[in-house]
């Protein structure tokens, strides 16, 4: 075991040096940000919801940052974003360069003990979320499904393309085949949604657990021409825009189905796509980055850019973000125990 960390520490400190973090100690005394570069590193695939977002803010968030310095984006892969969760707490600067944004879901992998977390989520510096997921369940049109009452009935297994434990690619299918039955296969390990749609669109995996604003942008083409057919939401509320879509809630029988769902949906949904960054950050910075990232969200460009993406908009900000996972981290042992069980 100590040889495997000693590895881990050596490939940190590889990914520190391939990525450059600026000095903390010469960037304290400027508070200005003119002249700096900021990199946003997203823990998943380029092309892919995360990253699709990620460009989005960071084309339109210098300009709102004292300096107006410049944003680049780079994606650091692997298990399912948790080794860019890894980087940011344990190598990266606390300087105000690096922000990472990486699958929330992992907050409650730490809570449940999943092997590889080497962070401490309360720690980190909090920035915000451009909006809320809402997961839906699509399958290819080819497997016939349409209703999800007649899937379950049927129990025709659906093989659905992952990334890893921790995302809502894996959990939401996986607390929904426990809780209500669902008949589903997970093949995960694919490095991000961009590349299950490639799965999907070869006939290698046949569903798909994704949140339907990334749906909308980046698998706009499947949804548009019914190649895949959403019969499932992941939520304990309907969205406005799928209301003919039953939701997962719904089909939960026992009161403890119920919790466990919403436990699971809840991390995935307003803290999935947070922008962190590395603890001990200064406060100052800190302040820096989340005004700006609000007033990003509220920028008419940048809005104009996401309306054209379709890319939904629904902000939290840095505050209500460090909350939330707060309060995931304050879950029942009973709870943690079952959950354990179900999300290894």
């Amino acid at each position: 075991m100590k040889t495997l960390d000693n590895i881990g520490r050596i490939v940190l400190i590889a990914i520190s040096l391939l990525f450059g973090a600026g000095s903390a100690e010469t960037f304290a005394q400027d508070s200005s940000y003119q002249g700096k570069t900021i990199r946003i590193i997203v823990g998943l695939a380029a092309g892919g919801g995360y990253d699709v977002y990620a460009r989005a803010i960071a084309r339109h968030m210098g300009k709102h940052i004292p300096g107006n310095p410049a944003i680049a984006v780079e994606n650091m892969t692997g298990a399912g974003s948790l080794v860019s969760a890894n980087y940011l707490y344990k190598v990266a600067r606390p300087d105000g360069l690096i922000i990472s944004h990486f699958i929330g879901g992992l907050f409650l992998h730490q809570l449940l003990g999943k092997p590889g977390i080497e962070f401490d989520a309360p720690k980190f510096e909090f920035i915000g979320t451009p909006m809320q997921d809402n997961f839906v369940l699509g399958v290819a049109k080819s497997t016939g499904v349409t209703d999800v009452e007649k899937w379950l009935a049927s129990k025709q297994v659906v093989k659905f393309g992952g990334i890893a434990s921790g995302t809502g690619s894996d959990d939401v299918p996986n607390i929904l085949k426990a809780t209500i039955g669902l008949p589903l296969q997970l093949v995960s390990g694919y490095k991000g949604t961009s590349e299950i749609r490639l799965a999907f669109n070869g006939g290698e995996v046949s569903g798909v657990s994704i949140s339907w604003e990334s749906a909308k942008s980046t698998w706009r083409k499947e949804v548009e021409r019914g190649d895949m057919v959403i019969v499932l939401q992941g939520n304990t509320k309907s969205h406005p825009e799928l209301t003919k879509v039953p939701i997962s809630i719904n089909f939960a029988k026992t009161d403890e189905a119920k919790k466990l769902m919403q436990i699971v949906l809840q991390a995935h949904g307003p803290t999935v796509r947070p922008f962190v960054l590395p603890p001990r950050t200064p406060k100052d910075r800190v302040q820096i980055l989340r005004k700006a990232f609000i007033d990003t969200m509220k920028d008419p460009e940048f809005l104009a850019e996401t309306r054209k993406a379709n890319l939904d908009i629904n902000p939290t900000d840095g505050a209500t973000l460090e909350q939330n996972v707060q309060e995931i981290m304050k879950l029942e042992p009973t709870l943690v125990a079952k959950l354990k069980e179900i999300l290894k």
